[in-house]
């Protein structure tokens, strides 16, 4: 699949609020509502669109504290990767997880609703798992910028998928 550019202002506008309505769409791209309509099931069908999500205020929520750690895994525990893996996705605590090269394995982003929070999930979640060799751990200071949006802008065309459609 090869993204238009009509399909690259559309996945910017609602990189910018994902409730943008078919009709302003329509206006901002200059293309029909059916057409916005059409490349918009496109999107979605091949994944272009991968979620639709509501992004929360942490302290609506209890959870106003943030923490980057930085994990080494015990490369002798049999399987430790997928392990791990799967266990960061069991987690609710775990907002973000990357998989490294450098001194560490993984980077994660984890929230918690004070300090007393961040320790019992450090208890459970690291040192009581044979599978972590070391983690690190800063304390979010403060938010500077949070997104999860990419830059469109300076995309003429992308290929994804050898899937071909037309709209």
């Amino acid at each position: 699949m090869k993204l238009s550019k009509q399909d690259l202002k559309i996945l910017e506008l609602l990189q910018i609020d994902v409730k943008t309505s078919v009709e302003r769409l329509s206006e901002e791209v200059g293309l029909s509502t059916a057409s916005i309509q059409r490349h918009l099931k496109r999107l979605r069908d091949n994944k272009v669109i991968a979620q639709e999500v509501a992004i929360i205020s942490p302290n609506a929520v209890n959870q106003s504290m943030t923490f980057i750690i930085s994990v080494q895994l015990n490369r002798s525990y049999n399987d430790c990767f997928n392990y791990f893996k799967n266990k960061v996705k069991n987690n609710n605590n775990i907002q973000q997880c990357y998989y490294i090269t450098g001194e560490a394995d993984f980077v994660l982003i984890v929230t918690a609703k004070d300090m007393d929070n961040f320790e019992e999930f450090t208890q459970l979640f690291f040192f009581s798992d044979v599978a972590v060799l070391h983690f690190k751990t800063s304390v979010v200071m403060g938010r500077t910028k949070v997104s999860l949006a990419l830059p469109l802008n300076c995309v003429d065309i992308l290929s994804i998928s050898p899937t071909k459609s037309k709209i």
